[in-house]
């Protein structure tokens, strides 16, 4: 009984971790298609709407799930507490603080790093230019997620469950 109770557990964690595993790969595209949104109001806040850069970040924000939203207002709180750091700093630093908590790669941290240090310094056409390089970068990676997607999130959840039970018979 004891055995028997062990091995579902077993086959339940294994599962469960190849399903997490899977999910990770289904969250990646989803959050990029979200960033790209995320940067596409921002381009419309400071193209159409004029709108100061701590103000396009509250209202991009306003309109993202999480983890994106997270990236935008930690900025933005971070312009607000005005403690002498840049617009790249504060960029970063939400960067820093935010990213753990989402499913994407480096590939998509350095795009998103690399627009911080171009918004906020130079004119509006020169910004929009910049967001829109940042949305091509960040397409491309979209793109390269849903590949990704398709070859390993039914390879993940088969797995979990093959190596769970392959534990299961090595322990009986």
């Amino acid at each position: 009984m004891v055995k028997l109770v062990g091995a579902m557990l077993i086959l339940f964690a294994g599962t469960m971790i190849g399903f997490q595993q899977a999910a990770r790969f289904a969250a990646r595209p989803r959050q990029i298609r979200h960033m790209i949104q995320a940067l596409q109001r921002l381009e419309t806040e400071i193209g159409y709407g004029y709108t100061p850069l701590p103000e396009a970040l509250a209202r991009s924000a306003a309109h993202l799930p999480e983890p994106i939203s997270s990236l935008l207002r930690g900025t933005k709180e971070r312009l607000d507490e005005a403690d002498g750091f840049t617009f790249r700093e504060c960029w970063e630093r939400s960067v820093t603080e935010h990213w753990p908590g989402t499913a994407m790669k480096g590939a998509e941290q350095a795009a998103y790093i690399r627009l911080g240090s171009a918004l906020g310094i130079s004119d509006r056409d020169d910004q929009i230019k910049h967001l829109k390089l940042a949305m091509g970068q960040l397409k491309t990676e979209e793109d390269a997620a849903r590949d990704d997607q398709a070859r390993y999130e039914k390879m993940w959840k088969s797995l979990g469950v093959l190596i769970a039970a392959l534990v299961v018979i090595l322990i009986v």
